[in-house]
């Protein structure tokens, strides 16, 4: 069954000003920003979506174990900010619409934090607010079912990636498939679900966004439990990626220079071996002149070595930046 939901104005505006930002992003060749600025933007994500549950650790700290460097503090906090770390660092490994791939992610999100991570709940759970019961899970007995439904939805072609990742998030929120771990799974997911489509989603930290605004996130959860429908969580979670992509293009957009051109090839070609029209596929919009002096400065920074001449040209990449 197709997880309720309506697809509105509202829904189809905010997929359309997203889709209208990544063209921006691929028109310019930036949809794998700087080794900097990529390692800056996962800290960031890593650091949102633990704070949301409660994890006391900031982007300093885990830019500190990040880099392998000893950081004072509760070691639940630290071996979360190291589960997480191994987790979005395999984003591309996860396979969207593959239930034994997602458990494998659970496993090493949740590795020594619980009992049997990666595994299905067997028990009923609820979530509490004080004293209230804001949310009480499905059954332990239809998860099974629960879950191969979600990701024969997943796994469909009849619905806008954008608008799936979000309806996936919310579902693996209201399951609540596992004991605990459930918040940081939802996120992960749906990243794992845009990575797959847009490259830019590897990097995309909007759960900054949703940690800004915490407590609206868990105030349309509830109205989503209450009206039996995830529209309105689709609308705030697209709006979250809509304002993350804003900020991204506000300091990611400018000319490239050379090194970025040829930063941005190496990062879009698997073959060792390339001549100058293999370069310009890549870039439609530069001048043959531009690609060979581009190709001259990767030759003289030693990235490349050269062999042939004029149309018997090709290029041998040595290393990367």
């Amino acid at each position: 069954m197709k997880p309720p939901y309506q697809t509105n104005q509202k829904i189809l505006v905010l997929v359309s000003s997203i889709s209208e930002k990544i063209g921006e992003f691929n028109a310019t060749h930036i949809t794998r920003p700087s080794p900097e600025l990529r390692k800056r933007n996962r800290i960031k994500t890593i650091a949102a979506s633990l704070s949301i549950e409660g994890n006391s650790f900031g982007e300093e700290e885990i830019t500190a174990i990040l880099a392998n460097k000893k950081v004072l503090g509760p070691p639940k906090d630290i071996k979360e900010v190291q589960n997480a770390i191994a987790a979005y660092d395999q984003i591309l490994e996860f396979k969207p619409g593959n239930l034994k791939s997602f458990l494998n992610a659970h496993k090493i999100l949740m590795q020594s934090l619980i009992d049997k991570p990666g595994k299905l709940r067997t028990k009923q759970v609820g979530i509490l607010k004080g004293d209230v019961v804001k949310h009480v899970a499905p059954p332990a007995k239809n998860l099974n079912q629960l879950m191969n439904n979600l990701f024969k939805y997943i796994n469909s072609h009849d619905e806008i990636a954008l608008i799936k990742s979000c309806v996936a998030h919310y579902e693996i929120e209201f399951i609540h498939p596992f004991m605990d771990g459930n918040g940081r799974m939802g996120r992960l997911w749906q990243t794992v679900i845009l990575s797959n489509r847009y490259t830019i989603f590897e990097y995309l930290p909007f759960e900054t966004i949703i940690k800004n605004q915490q407590a609206t996130y868990y105030k349309v959860l509830e109205e989503c439990d209450k009206a039996g429908d995830s529209t309105v969580f689709i609308e705030f979670i697209l709006t979250a990626i809509d304002k993350a992509l804003d900020q991204l293009l506000a300091i990611q957009v400018k000319p490239l220079t050379t090194k970025d051109r040829f930063e941005h090839f190496l990062s879009t070609t698997k073959d060792k071996q390339f001549t100058r029209k293999d370069y310009l596929r890549v870039f439609k919009d530069i001048s043959t002149a531009t690609a060979s002096r581009d190709l001259k400065y990767a030759t003289e920074k030693n990235l490349v070595t050269k062999t042939g001449d004029r149309r018997n040209t090709s290029y041998q990449i040595k290393k990367s930046f």
